[in-house]
């Protein structure tokens, strides 16, 4: 799936600060706790709560997140629809991988079972 190179770029320039605010008030909304949001991004990133905190203090953008990440390796095997886009079929790398975040957001806010979202892990 091609996005605009604009579209791209816009999601590479977003903060995570801006962002995780909204997810965790989609998973607790949907009676999920900050605990599993941020195992849920630790399984994803390899980021543990220190180093997250300081991206958020940092108001790192999302491409200085992901290229301090280190991706999982069952990442990959995240699929499914986000934003009307099957994410397995995004093209650009960095908005691949900002939309595996929102999917694992989303599968947690869904009251999937924790073992499922970390795929097996």
């Amino acid at each position: 799936m091609k996005n605009s190179n604009t579209h791209n770029q816009r999601i590479a320039k977003m903060t995570f600060a801006s962002v995780y605010p909204m997810y965790l008030e989609k998973v607790q909304k949907k009676g999920r706790t900050k605990e599993e949001l941020h195992q849920v991004i630790e399984w994803l990133t390899n980021f543990d709560h220190k180093k997250l905190q300081e991206l958020i203090q940092e108001n790192a953008t999302f491409e200085t997140f992901f290229q301090q990440a280190s991706l999982n390796p069952n990442a990959h095997l995240i699929s499914g629809v986000i934003c009307g886009v099957r994410v397995e079929e995004i093209e650009d790398p960095l908005t691949q991988q900002v939309r595996y975040l929102d999917k694992l957001v989303d599968e947690l806010a869904k009251g999937r079972k924790m073992e499922k979202i970390l795929r097996g892990s």
